[in-house]
């Protein structure tokens, strides 16, 4: 039977059928014959179903016993992790990844062992289970409301056409081939293909902010074979099959193929609906489900992110990992010590002290002392450290939230910190990349300028001659001709519209491609009220200038565009639309007039177009050139705008093939994009736009601050290369006092190569001679060095075009490049492509080692957004994906300079600040045990008692390292803007790192020394008061324990910057309770209640009473502190940083009646301020006279009549 030939709609199918025909016999068996002989692809008819990796998708309309044989998921979402019985087992084997929750683990089944545990199993247990129950909440609570969200979208009613009748049904019960009425303003339940509306041809409009953030609508539009299925009846008697891709997540692209009645129709991502967008200005529309619940789009695209890691964190694991090792080295030692003695000493005190049962030599005994000093000494790797680094950096992510200086009155939008895990890293940015259109720039596009045949329209003349500029510029031009113009458009040059009166043909085609070739959809709510939505604000500035120049674009249809020309209304025939993307940066349509003939509209980059014109016209094609670069000198975005005439039977062979590469199921895009680039060449220049994009408000302040913080600033920006350049010099990353701006223009890999190597040499060269005849080399010292190139003298810029871009990142001169690049002190990359700028920032990170940032507002960011240490993104006109991508957004670029100078330069200042005074505290707490062990025959024995181990991490010196790691500061925020060289410390890594751990750890281990040593020489010949003698076990270990919880305390008071109420809270109070519970813990009603447990009744009591122990525990914190104060006092004479000046500035400044060396200072401002929404963050202020260690020096320093040399 030979099929009948296509009369569609859709275009001619030719001899393809024979094909068709005569593949129909090996058609499988689960197709029914109708479907091969519609002529589906060879490739599918053998193929059989497959339930591993799905390669293709079929879903046939009405017939669920067909559909799930493939068993495809069911429209049942879950994005939560637990339930109820699986949560406890998952939760735990989650957190026991953690390699520092398996080794308390380990830990605590050593303890359960009796032969090698001295200490009680809760002193590990009970920090264990703190650590774990705390994040198991965490994790609970975010689980619950992610059930919770689940349930709530999974319960929602859909209409859905069962058996020919309409049913409600819930979301989680639509399947693959259901057809699903949606109505007005309803969500769209699964991915569909649209297959009628209540519109006409079809039509619908959805808003897909749910997808990617935009809130301007798209038109949806049903194939035509199907858009008369309006009608119940006829809707249950389809059964097209859709053969189609897998289910992926690109959301903007869908290929697949409509079999019925066969004939076979190609479908694209304009026939779908997807899940999570919302049918807007239709009153209904019938669509085939194709991929439901996991298989859609938006959940394909809510895979988890990668996750970021800083390079604290990293530090971090490595330094716990030393612990580890130092932890063995000491267990070793102790256990030799234990085995030398047991077999020196221990042997002749067998009947006094004999050795356990198991224990057969001093070497086994040795064996088990090594596992119970592992045991004792198991709180120098600090259980709950990775448990308070989360808190505290939950805190800072609070604080950039709740910062109202970073908030946006005019958009109602504040800053958010969409990560709690990069808080430390935002203080240690060396490299920012930015975009430009909508980052450094508002993009909210003005049409300025224009070029038709030849002539520049937009300037205005005074009357000798001269450019006027904006403030003395005449009214602008009177648009009351024409009724329906645009009110807020503004225009001053009135030759244009002279033009356009006068009935010029050229400036009537320019208006009048302009009005045709764009994909923005019309709305008019009253006569004459028009309002445009368009996907990107350039299209909307070029339509908004044709209505006003009197070509107003009022309607379109599928197949129709009606223009109100001069006020007459003409409808085009609307043939093709020739879509822009990223990589063709053009657009076209082809068009039928009323009278018949056939042209093509065409605009894009004059990149693109240029190339693609007919050389017929070279002057024209000069003068615009000429133009074009004069626009793009003044900062403006430039289109060119050509067109071409088609005969009618080159037109129709044309679609032919274009729809041939429609119906390719392989490579379906690059085939139409072939199609479309043999249409689109020999055109006739018309003419170019320019369009005006404003800097945001601070731009230029902002850059350069951050450049004095010795941040690099990258622009990469798919603009062309004068108006890249012309931004710059606005937003002063480039400047007229620089040395030179080098600009590599090169279209192979040899010209690149030379510039780039004569921009080395330019710049060494000029070095030496700033140099006076020396080298840099040989002027700093090469190990501080990655470069000859690294610290040259003089500023330089660098301009480098996508093309020799893409030359550069080749793996063979990518390091020429970037050698290059790093040398200069601003970058500007032009008509890069998305992946470019991913490439660009890999490549710094990859060789640099250096924290970048990668800010953005629109999609083609997103790749240089998740590419980056540290994602921001900007929320501005081009919807939110470069949010949703980003671990930090604000709304304006200006912000950026709060969120690295203030919120990040603090954030690592608390960061390093709590980690020194975190592994510090812990070795001078458990160095104690090890020194002991010399005294004690390495028994094992502790010093303090069980109860003070357990609690001294979770109670006596948590809050207040919590409070100084959350709050503290050194300087007020307004002195971290002013002096932005105190941003420098985090980029060279100095406040934290091996250097500094080694020193806390000798300061640790220095305070253990004197912790043991004082006391223990103290107490050989000390008494009580009624003779007797004070040396007792226990009075020692009350001693010792009460003299660490002062000297830390102590400690922690000198480390502080920045005094709170919270922190006086958190200290003081950490040792009342202290007091409280070692008071407790010796009283008679704990031991009545507990007998075994707490033996020691009025042991602290009888201890404290002791003068001699008062002062043995004043004599230890002296000698622990006062070095530390004398040392730091020395510090800030004879080697001040700029933090000390700066503070001390402020200090004085509070001292001396309000004025420092640095100007005016405003002291005692709240940290906190209720409002009504709750607590609100407030940027601190100076410290003022509130620091310790200040009053202490401001004390020495007026006893002694001196002054520091500041």
């Amino acid at each position: 039977m030979q099929p009948p030939p296509d009369r569609s709609p859709m275009g001619l199918l030719g001899p393809c059928w024979v094909r068709w025909h005569c593949v129909q016999k090996s058609a499988p068996q689960e197709m029914p014959e109708k479907w091969a002989r519609a002529g589906a692809p060879h490739s599918w008819s053998r193929k059989k179903p497959s339930w591993g990796t799905e390669e293709e998708r079929r879903a046939r309309a009405n017939d669920r016993e067909y559909n799930e044989k493939f068993q495809y998921a069911s429209n049942c979402i879950k994005t939560s992790k637990y339930n109820i019985l699986t949560f406890l087992p998952v939760n735990l084997f989650e957190q026991f990844q953690e390699v520092a929750n398996t080794y308390f683990l380990f830990l605590l089944i050593l303890q359960l062992i009796p032969q090698i545990s001295s200490l009680s199993w809760f002193t590990t247990i009970v920090p264990l289970v703190l650590v774990l129950t705390i994040t198991a909440v965490k994790d609970a609570t975010d689980d619950y409301f992610r059930h919770r969200s689940d349930n709530q979208v999974n319960n929602r009613q859909s209409q859905v056409l069962i058996n020919g009748i309409l049913q409600q049904e819930q979301w989680m019960n639509v399947r693959v081939g259901d057809i699903i009425k949606l109505e007005n303003n309803q969500f769209v339940a699964a991915d569909l293909l649209l297959l009628s509306s209540s519109e006409p041809h079809g039509l619908c409009y959805i808003e897909t902010a749910e997808l990617d953030g935009e809130t301007n609508m798209k038109v949806r539009q049903a194939i035509p074979v199907t858009s008369e299925l309006g009608d119940i009846s006829k809707l249950a008697k389809f059964d097209g099959e859709v053969i189609c891709e897998p289910p992926n997540n690109k959301l903007d692209k869908f290929s697949g193929t409509l079999y019925w009645k066969e004939n076979k129709f190609p479908l694209s991502n304009q026939n779908m609906l997807l899940r999570g967008c919302v049918l807007r200005n239709a009153e209904w529309c019938f669509g085939l489900v194709i991929f439901a619940g996991p298989d859609t789009k938006l959940m394909q695209n809510s895979g988890r992110t990668k996750f970021k890691r800083t390079s604290i964190d990293r530090l971090m694991n490595t330094l716990v990992l030393w612990i580890f090792g130092f932890l063995v080295c000491m267990g070793v030692i102790l256990a030799i010590g234990n085995a030398i003695w047991e077999h020196e000493v221990g042997t002749r005190f067998q009947v006094y002290l004999p050795w356990d049962e198991a224990v057969d030599s001093a070497f086994f005994s040795g064996f088990l002392s090594f596992w119970s000093y592992i045991i004792i000494l198991n709180t120098v790797v600090p259980i709950s450290l990775y448990v308070s680094v989360e808190v505290i950096r939950l805190g800072h992510s609070y604080f950039i939230n709740w910062d109202k200086k970073m908030f946006c009155a005019r958009r109602r939008t504040p800053a958010e910190a969409r990560t709690t895990t990069l808080s430390e890293e935002l203080g240690q940015v060396e490299y920012v990349f930015s975009d430009k259109t909508g980052t450094l720039t508002q993009n909210i596009m003005v049409f300025s300028k224009c070029s038709i045949h030849g002539h520049s329209y937009g300037d205005v003349f005074d009357v000798l001659g001269h450019k006027a500029e904006l403030g003395e510029r005449p009214e602008p031009v009177d648009f009351s001709f024409n009724p329906l113009a645009d009110k807020k458009f503004l225009f001053w040059d009135p030759t244009l519209l002279e033009a356009v009166k006068t009935g010029d043909p050229h400036t009537h085609e320019f208006f009048r491609l302009l009005s045709l070739c764009h994909t923005v959809m019309s709305e008019e709510k009253n006569e004459g009220e028009l309002y445009y939505k368009a996907q990107s604000p350039d299209e909307g500035a070029l339509v908004t200038a044709a209505r006003n120049f009197g070509f107003v674009f009022r309607s379109r249809t599928p197949k129709t565009i009606t223009v109100c020309e001069m006020g007459t209304a003409v409808t085009y025939q609307l043939l093709a639309i020739l879509d822009f993307n990223n990589t063709r940066k053009r657009m076209s349509v082809i068009v039928r007039n009323p009278e018949g003939k056939i042209r093509l509209y065409c605009k894009g980059a004059d990149t693109i177009l240029l190339d693609r014109i007919h050389h017929s016209t070279p002057e024209l094609l000069n003068a615009t050139t000429d133009h074009l670069n004069e626009y793009a000198g003044e900062g403006l975005r430039t289109l060119v705008l050509a067109y071409k005439d088609l005969g009618e039977e080159d037109y129709e062979e044309w679609a032919g093939r274009r729809l041939q590469a429609s119906l390719a199921q392989d490579s379906r895009e690059d085939r139409l994009a072939s199609v479309y680039e043999e249409m689109e060449n020999d055109m006739m220049l018309l003419g170019a736009t320019a369009i005006e994009d404003k800097l945001q408000q601070g731009v230029p302040e902002t850059i350069a601050l951050l450049t004095l913080a010795n941040i690099k600033i990258w622009v990469l920006t798919g603009d062309k290369q004068e108006t890249a350049v012309n931004i710059g010099y606005s937003c002063k990353m480039l400047t007229d006092d620089m040395t030179e701006v080098f600009i590599v223009t090169g279209h192979t890999v040899l010209e690149v190569r030379e510039e780039l190597r004569k921009a080395r040499e330019k710049m060494t060269a000029l070095s030496r001679a700033v140099g006076n005849g020396f080298t840099y080399q040989e002027k700093v010292p090469s190990s501080k060095l990655t470069s000859v190139l690294e610290a040259i003298a003089g500023d330089y810029g660098l301009v480098i075009s996508g093309h020799s871009l893409a030359h550069a990142l080749e793996a063979d001169m990518e390091l020429e490049f970037l050698e290059t690049a790093c040398a200069c002190k601003a970058v500007i990359c032009c008509r890069v492509t998305p992946l470019q700028k991913a490439q660009v920032v890999e490549l710094v990170k990859k060789h640099r080692k250096a924290v970048t940032l990668a800010i953005g507002d629109g999609a083609n960011d997103v790749s240089m957004i998740k590419t980056a240490h540290i994602g921001v993104g900007i929320s501005g006109q081009e919807g939110i994906q470069a949010v949703l991508a980003s671990d930090y957004s604000f709304s304006q670029f200006k912000f950026l300079q709060r969120l690295l100078l203030v919120h990040g330069r603090w954030s690592y200042l608390r960061m390093c600040k709590f980690l020194c005074y975190f592994f510090y505290k812990n070795f001078a707490f458990t160095m104690v045990h090890f020194w002991f062990g010399f005294f004690c025959g390495f028994s094992a024995q502790t010093v303090y008692d069980q109860y003070f181990i357990t609690l001294y991490n979770i109670v006596y010196t948590s809050l207040p390292v919590l409070a100084m790691g959350v709050f503290d500061q050194d300087v007020p925020e307004q002195r971290s803007m002013e002096h932005p060289k105190l941003y420098e410390p985090g980029q060279l890594n100095l406040l934290f790192n091996k250097r500094e751990f080694f020193i806390c750890i000798a300061q640790g281990i220095y305070t253990s020394v004197l912790m043991f040593f004082v006391p223990y020489g103290a107490f050989a010949e000390a008494t009580r008061d009624d003779g007797t003698q004070l040396a007792d076990y226990q009075s020692f270990a009350v001693t010792v324990a009460t003299s660490l919880v002062i000297v830390v305390s102590v400690q922690i008071g000198l480390d502080t910057g920045y005094w709170t109420a919270i922190n006086h809270f958190f200290i003081w109070g950490s040792l009342a309770v202290y007091f409280a519970i070692l008071f407790a813990m010796h009283s008679n009603g704990l031991f009545d209640m507990f007998p075994d447990q707490f033996r020691f009744v009025g042991n602290a009591q009888n201890t404290l009473a002791q003068p001699a122990v008062w002062l043995t525990i004043a004599l230890t914190a002296a000698v622990c502190v006062l070095p530390v104060v004398a040392f730091r006092f020395l510090k800030l004479h004879l080697r001040p940083g700029l933090s000390d000046t700066v503070s001390w500035g402020c200090a004085g400044g509070a001292r001396g009646g309000g004025r420092g060396a640095d100007g005016e200072f405003q002291v005692g401002a709240k940290l906190r301020q209720k409002t009504a929404r709750g607590i609100r963050y407030q940027c601190p202020h100076p410290r003022g006279a509130q620091l310790p260690v200040l009053a202490i020096f401001a004390l020495i320093d007026r006893l002694t009549d001196t002054r520091l040399a500041l």
